[in-house]
């Protein structure tokens, strides 16, 4: 019982963190349950079971604050869909022994980019609410984010959030409403890919369910936090857990000793904690542009 309960606050806080900042959900809810001594394939198919019912509220959320592009989502998620059911089907095939440094692998790479994208060069702040993106961006980004997201149990907001924040071209209020929304597609066809690839019994139900739970609570606050919480803290925070979370799992996968891991996991709290004061130091000094962008953001909502 009290591990159902933290896996459900684990859901909350993942959801929390991806309804406000576009992504993490998945390396987050991840995190948990391979601590919890699930197999990688077990553990992303688990995760995204859940995830059908917190993109969809999410979703939902999102489009009744006006912060979905529906032509982004399609766009966006229908080539995602194919990614994430070709990366199940392949997860679902490796053996324990050879997914799990693969897993480790992936969500420390994951939070390292993240942890650095919105640390070292954040990423600019638009206005306009319309994606102008087209296919040929769009289309190998969804593929790739959805591969991506299958086989290391998360990644499609770290991939499409961080790319079309970082190309500068769409509001980011618009930016995370789309991508989440369009995680529903990404999620559906994951979760067959599973099906197919491990059937009923490759996914827990229970802890799927668990998720689901604290995801459902979670996805409406998170949609009106948004607006709210500043993207480069947010990223910077989330970046440093997952790699904190995760990279003794990496060492160990790898055959590292296990007297390795606290020096190392204490280097990447020093690096971590370097980073949050940096960017907490870059949001003082620039306070005035950011309540400039806030101002203008707002008309140009006003003007749709």
């Amino acid at each position: 019982m009290r591990e159902l309960i933290l896996i459900a606050f684990g859901g909350l806080v993942a959801q929390l963190i991806d309804g406000s900042l576009g992504m993490a959900y998945g390396v987050t809810s991840t995190t948990v349950l391979l601590a919890g001594g699930l197999t990688p394939a077990v553990a992303s198919a688990s995760v995204h079971l859940a995830e059908v019912g917190t993109n969809l509220a999410s979703g939902i959320s999102h489009w009744r604050l006006k912060n979905v592009d529906w032509w982004l989502v399609l766009r966006l998620g229908v080539p995602g869909a194919i990614g994430s059911f070709l990366g199940a089907t392949v997860l679902s095939r490796l053996s324990t022994e050879a997914a799990a440094p693969a897993m480790a692998g992936i969500l420390v790479v994951l939070g390292l980019f993240i942890l650095g994208r919105f640390t070292i060069r954040p990423p600019k702040v638009a206005t306009v609410r319309k994606s102008p993106h087209g296919a040929k961006f769009l289309a190998p980004l969804g593929v790739i984010g959805g591969f991506v997201d299958a086989t290391g149990g998360g990644g499609w907001g770290p991939v499409s959030t961080t790319a079309l924040m970082s190309a500068g071209r769409t509001a980011p209020r618009t930016v995370i409403g789309s991508v989440d929304t369009s995680e529903f597609l990404v999620s559906v066809a994951a979760s067959l890919g599973f099906l197919f690839g491990l059937g009923t019994a490759g996914i827990n139900f229970a802890y799927a369910l668990t998720l689901l739970a604290g995801g459902l609570v979670a996805a409406p606050i998170a949609a009106w936090l948004v607006t709210k919480i500043p993207a480069q803290l947010m990223g910077t925070l989330v970046g440093g857990i997952i790699v904190l979370t995760n990279i003794g799992n990496l060492l160990k996968a790898v055959g590292v000793s296990s007297s390795a891991n606290p020096p190392v996991q204490l280097g990447v709290g020093v690096v971590w904690a370097v980073a949050v004061v940096v960017v907490l130091t870059r949001r003082r000094r620039s306070g005035g542009e950011s309540e400039a962008v806030e101002v203008k953001e707002t008309a140009g909502v006003g003007a749709d």
